[in-house]
């Protein structure tokens, strides 16, 4: 950029007037001083992220590039000071169009706004329906391969970035996986509108699907419910739910968490947060009531993983307190759990997965 000099000069050595260079500026159009800059910035090595536009922004800075033939001096560096004025000038920045967008609001606003937003995007004239796929799970993407022709197939995984391609056919049956393969082969001659049309309809396909109107699964829902149950109530529902279907019965299992969990699920570390949300006349209540061997030992921990001089005064309030109704004891230890859940939404505490359930 030092090689740049304030004026230009004629042939005969005569300083053009300072004002000629701004002009010249002012009078190109936003194309063309984006084509100066990428051509200078290309010149100097680096890497520019260009693929990242849409197709249609690649292609009209391609063709403005190619009816340039050469800028004097001081223009560009005309052209170079007005965009470097521009950079310092931005106080704040978007993630540009809608994708970008939905990912900067995930988790606030609902999944009904998300899927209307993207399937407005989908329809506009300009916009990449690849894009749209490009950014959905694998799992998703799974059934055009196995469902759609081949031919489509083939496209789909020309589109996808390399990693995310080879990871969808290693997913695939061999002979399913071979054929698509062969018909990538036949892809060569494919027109780019053809290619963009079976991209609209499968964005179509897609976002066709209905939005899930509970977040969480329902094997999650029912445990959460249960959580907060009386002990009879969920031993019964889970019992019931054992004979009517034993696999949704199991994860619902998984989902639980209880007092007795506690030694498998918490960290002994964590334990001291944990009590510190609680108040102490529950605290006592709730391991004085601890009378089952999983409550029991669930008790033992959180003791353990105390001061020994607070351990020994919990022991001396538990012994005055006595054993306490079992209706009391589980309030008490519902309390916990709900201290507990409220640490971990809030981000201060980690559940350990309980790896005896993993299975």
């Amino acid at each position: 950029m030092n090689a740049l000099t304030p004026v230009s000069r004629r042939r005969d050595g005569a300083s053009l007037s300072p004002t000629a260079p701004v002009q010249a500026v002012q009078s190109m159009t936003g194309r063309e001083k984006a084509a100066i800059i990428v051509r200078l910035l290309l010149s100097d090595g680096s890497e520019l992220p260009l693929r990242d536009l849409p197709d249609h922004l690649q292609a009209a800075l391609t063709e403005q590039i190619g009816s340039m033939r050469s800028v004097d001096r001081a223009t560009l560096r005309g052209v170079v000071e007005e965009f470097i004025a521009r950079l310092e000038a931005v106080g704040l920045s978007f993630p540009g169009g809608i994708d970008g967008a939905l990912k900067m609001l995930d988790g606030h606003i609902s999944s009904t706004a998300a899927s209307r937003l993207r399937r407005l995007a989908s329809a506009s004239v300009k916009a990449d329906p690849w894009d749209r796929i490009a950014a959905l799970d694998p799992e998703k993407l799974l059934p055009v391969l196995t469902e759609e022709s081949v031919e489509v197939g083939a496209v789909m995984l020309s589109k996808l970035a390399v990693p995310r391609a080879a990871e969808l056919l290693g997913k695939l049956p061999g002979d399913r996986a071979r054929r698509i393969a062969y018909a990538v082969s036949q892809t060569g001659n494919i027109d780019p509108e053809t290619v963009r049309q079976i991209g609209l309809s499968l964005v179509g396909q897609l976002e066709a699907q209905p939005v899930r109107a509970f977040e969480s699964d329902p094997d999650k829902r029912v445990g959460a419910i249960l959580n907060f149950s009386p002990a009879a109530t969920r031993d019964d529902v889970l019992e019931g739910l054992s004979e009517a279907d034993t696999d949704f019965a199991q994860r619902v299992r998984k989902a639980i968490f209880t007092f007795a969990d506690i030694p498998t699920r918490i960290e002994g570390r964590d334990i001291s947060a944990v009590i510190r949300g609680v108040d102490q006349a529950v605290l006592i209540t709730a391991l004085a009531g601890a009378t089952t061997a999983g409550d029991m030992a669930a008790a033992e921990f959180i003791l353990s993983n105390t001061s020994s001089r607070m351990a020994a005064s919990l022991r001396e309030e538990m012994a005055e307190r006595g054993t306490p109704r079992d209706r009391d004891a589980e309030a008490a230890m519902t309390a916990i759990i709900i201290a507990i859940r409220d640490l971990e939404a809030a981000g201060d505490l980690r559940l350990k997965v309980d790896e005896t359930d993993t299975g």
